[in-house]
C-alpha cells in the first residue's frame, strides 16, 4: 500500500470527534477536489510503499488505542485495505474508513464507514481540463447505496462552503433515504479564519434542516499540518 503517514492524534470530525485515534493515511485518490486539504495524497500523491506486516508493526505501539481510522487520499483504491482492516480488527481495534464513497468492495468490512460525497463545490476550476475530467468522471454517487446496505455502521459528512450547497445536500439525503441523525455538515476551510467565516452559515443550515454541525478540531488545535 502507498502510505503517506501513520500517526496518533484525536478524531477531529463527525460522530467520534475528540476521541484518541490512530490514523493510517493512504496516498492516491481518484478525485481532484479544488479545496483538498491533503494534496500530497491526491493531486500529487507522495508516500512509501508499506506491506501489511510493516503497517501492523508501525502501529503496534498504539495497540491499546481503540480507534483506528484508515484515511487518505482514497483508501478504497488500495488493494490491501481489506486484509489491513481485518488484521486491525483482530487485534482489537474499532476500525473506521474515511472515503468519498465512489469505490465499494464487498470484502472491505470495517466497523464504520465515514462517507464524504463531494458536492459541486469540490470541482476543479481553471485551465487544467485533465484534472477536471478526472474529477467529473469519478465523482459519482452510484456506489453510495452499496455502502448504506452493507450492514456496516456509517455517517455522512458534507463539506459546505455556503447556503447554496443546501439543495444538493438535501437531494442526496432524500435520494438515498439517509437518516439525518447520521449526517454532519463541515465548514470548508484549512485555516481558522475561513472556518469562522463559514461557521455561522453552516450552523444555520444545520438548525434549519435538522442536521449536525461538525467543527474541524484539528485546525483549531494545530492548524493545517501533517500528523494531526
Amino acid at each position: 500500500m502507498l502510505i503517506s503517514e501513520v500517526f496518533y492524534s484525536l478524531q477531529s470530525e463527525g460522530a467520534f470527534v475528540g476521541r484518541p485515534c490512530v490514523f493510517i493515511r493512504t496516498s492516491g485518490c481518484n478525485l481532484r477536489c479544488i479545496w483538498c486539504d491533503t494534496p500530497y495524497t491526491s493531486w500529487s500523491p507522495q508516500g512509501e510503499t508499506r506491506t501489511l506486516d510493516q503497517l501492523m508493526a508501525d502501529t503496534e505501539r498504539w495497540r491499546e488505542v481503540r480507534h483506528v481510522t484508515i484515511t487518505g487520499g482514497e483508501p478504497m483504491l488500495q488493494k490491501d485495505v481489506a486484509p489491513l482492516v481485518d488484521a486491525l480488527r483482530e487485534r482489537g481495534h474499532f476500525v473506521a474508513i474515511e472515503t468519498a464513497g465512489t469505490i465499494y468492495h464487498d470484502e472491505v468490512r470495517p466497523d464504520f464507514f465515514s462517507l464524504s460525497p463531494k458536492l459541486r463545490n469540490s470541482y476543479p476550476s481553471g485551465e487544467d481540463d485533465r484534472e477536471l475530467r478526472i474529477h467529473r468522471s469519478n465523482n459519482t454517487f452510484d456506489q453510495l447505496r452499496r455502502f448504506i446496505d452493507s450492514g456496516v455502521d456509517y455517517q455522512f459528512k458534507f463539506v459546505v462552503q455556503g447556503d447554496d450547497d443546501t439543495e444538493e445536500i438535501l437531494s442526496v439525503i432524500n435520494r438515498f433515504r439517509i437518516d439525518k441523525e447520521k449526517v454532519f455538515l463541515v465548514p470548508e476551510g484549512t485555516s481558522v479564519e475561513p472556518l469562522k467565516s463559514r461557521a455561522q452559515v453552516v450552523s444555520d443550515i444545520c438548525k434549519r434542516e435538522g442536521l449536525a454541525y461538525s467543527a474541524r478540531l484539528q485546525i483549531d488545535l494545530w492548524g493545517n499540518r501533517r500528523g494531526t
